[in-house]
């Protein structure tokens, strides 16, 4: 989520995409009510206690949707979420058989790296190259790999090929002003609001995407897994806001329909740490923090129980996370709303600190700890490649340290990022044409980017391991995971035991060879997730 998420911009990726604070309860609106398990009886009836008035009820997730003009209490509520206006979301029902993707074809006899992919240290550094893994396998596109993000831009030529149309769904209606009448995701482009399911305005998503599978066609790049499907299941807006419950609904169509692997590069809006008990937030905020983590530690659990291995970025805060101490952009959303706010260990960034998450930080080209990046001995899983515009110890320069993946020619126009012939105005766009059609790709920095790369990895083990299932194939997300930790290579803490990024940015590193802060079980190796034995 790129003006929320962790887009590309290297400092941003846990600082732009949350949203909200407390809302005054003068007039009746939408909130989430969670509940204890059994208890959502007895949270109705808290309910209709302040004169509200329940509207629907998730019992799997176990929260109410209710209008209320005042916050409901007691024993019974664990939380009470605004529901963000941001539109209904539409509530699909799970298929009843696994829904066709893109055709199943033979995989390449002979491959050839992409026209770009000189451009891919990040692919050279996991060995997801035609010398490397593609020798050995691009993927199946029976392998599901879910994005929960900005949306996919399903008509680009380096995507389409994998792009899952049926399966895709849009969580989110946009909203072109926000409560105070400032401009939020802009004019309305379709009808309701509602965004079809290949589109992605903000360009966030398509660049995560296209990290995971971008086809080997002869066009532009090549992802991690060529070989896999992609199904966009959008749950941010085009201002790049990702709000509670757009998250959860994917998070459960990701469980309900047989998807294997979801990343997840953004933290739900608008807290960036999420505090139980904060006393310098009101008893509302309060109340609100507890429902996101709540609704998303159930919306995680019932993802990862029906088979869904969930990958996120670690954050761009430049945080240990293991004892942060400070958060200034909480709330964000309406805009101007944040504080400053002392905070401590236990306040979790949502979704990488929760159970059954498989948690990434981001190295440069040289295998740096990027300077932006999150960190923690506790909360670091796996390392992969997100770029470092600072790095140092390579040769490259500049935009040619970050990542290069796929990039919607409307989303670049709209930030003047290309003139009206179609031309690059910045040399962070690339414009590669063949055979009179087009396509252009992006350079991009952040977590967000580190964590596709991990998700690619996973997704070429399930088609190594997994057996035919719900969706096509299936793999335990338990035993993916201690493969996908068999799959990389040890990355120790620096001789010195931290980075000193500059006068007054020292990040420590705690931890062995084997588990550290830094890059946690080690950096990923789509060759050796190829090779390994299984166990």
């Amino acid at each position: 989520m790129r003006k929320a998420v962790f887009a590309g911009l290297a400092l941003t990726l846990l600082t732009t995409a949350c949203a909200a604070s407390q809302e005054t309860a003068a007039v009746s609106q939408d909130y989430l009510v969670f509940y204890p398990p059994g208890q959502g009886g007895a949270a109705t009836d808290a309910v209709e206690a302040v004169g509200g008035d329940v509207l629907s009820e998730d019992a799997q997730l176990g929260y109410l949707v209710a209008r209320a003009a005042r916050l409901p209490s007691g024993p019974a509520i664990v939380g009470v979420m605004p529901d963000r206006p941001i539109g209904e979301v539409a509530r699909v029902k799970p298929a009843a058989k696994p829904v066709a993707g893109p055709a199943a074809g033979p995989r390449r006899a002979a491959v050839k790296d992409e026209p770009l992919a000189g451009r891919q240290w990040d692919m050279r550094m996991i060995g997801a190259t035609a010398a490397g893994s593609y020798k050995k396998q691009i993927g199946n596109h029976k392998v599901l790999v879910g994005v929960i993000d900005t949306g996919i831009d399903g008509r680009h030529p380096d995507i389409a090929p994998n792009f899952n149309r049926k399966l895709s769904r849009n969580f989110v209606t946009d909203r072109p002003k926000d409560p105070k009448g400032k401009n939020l995701d802009g004019p309305c482009e379709y009808k309701g609001c509602k965004d079809p399911a290949d589109v992605d305005d903000d360009g966030h998503g398509t660049h995560v995407a296209s990290t995971i599978a971008s086809p080997l066609n002869g066009i532009g790049i090549g992802g991690v897994a060529p070989g896999v499907s992609l199904v966009n299941l959008r749950a941010g807006t085009d201002s790049g806001y990702f709000f509670l419950k757009p998250t959860m609904d994917a998070l459960k169509y990701a469980g309900d329909n047989g998807i294997d692997v979801v990343n997840m590069s953004f933290y739900v809006d608008p807290w960036n740490f999420n505090c139980p008990a904060n006393p310098a937030d009101t008893p509302a905020q309060q109340s609100e923090q507890k429902a996101i983590i709540a609704g998303m530690t159930r919306a995680v659990a019932y993802a990862r129980a029906r088979g869904v291995t969930l990958v996120s970025a670690i954050g761009n805060g430049s945080t240990d996370l293991g004892d942060p101490k400070q958060d200034t952009g909480s709330p964000d959303y309406p805009s101007g709303a944040a504080k400053s706010r002392k905070i401590d260990n236990t306040c979790l960034n949502v979704p990488a600190e929760l159970p059954g998450v498989i948690a990434v930080t981001s190295v440069g080209p040289s295998k740096r700890k990027a300077v932006y990046s999150d960190y923690g001995a506790e909360q670091a899983d796996v390392a992969a490649p997100g770029g470092d515009g600072l790095d140092t110890g390579t040769s490259l320069k500049g935009a040619a340290r970050e990542i290069l993946a796929a990039a919607p020619q409307k989303a670049l126009r709209a930030s003047t990022s290309i003139d009206a012939k179609g031309q690059p105005l910045t040399s962070s766009v690339i414009r590669e044409c063949k055979n009179g059609t087009c396509s252009y790709y992006q350079y991009l920095e952040g977590t967000s980017m580190a964590a596709p790369h991990v998700a690619g990895v996973a997704a070429l083990l399930v088609a190594r391991f997994g057996k035919p299932g719900r969706g096509g194939l299936e793999l335990d997300p338990a035993r993916l995971e201690t493969l996908l930790y068999a799959s990389t290579y040890d990355r120790g803490c620096p001789a010195s035991g931290n980075y000193r990024y500059s006068a007054d940015a020292t990040h420590v590193c705690v931890g062995s060879t084997a588990k550290n802060g830094f890059y946690g079980n080690g950096i990923v190796s789509a060759l050796k997730a190829v090779t390994i034995p299984g166990t």
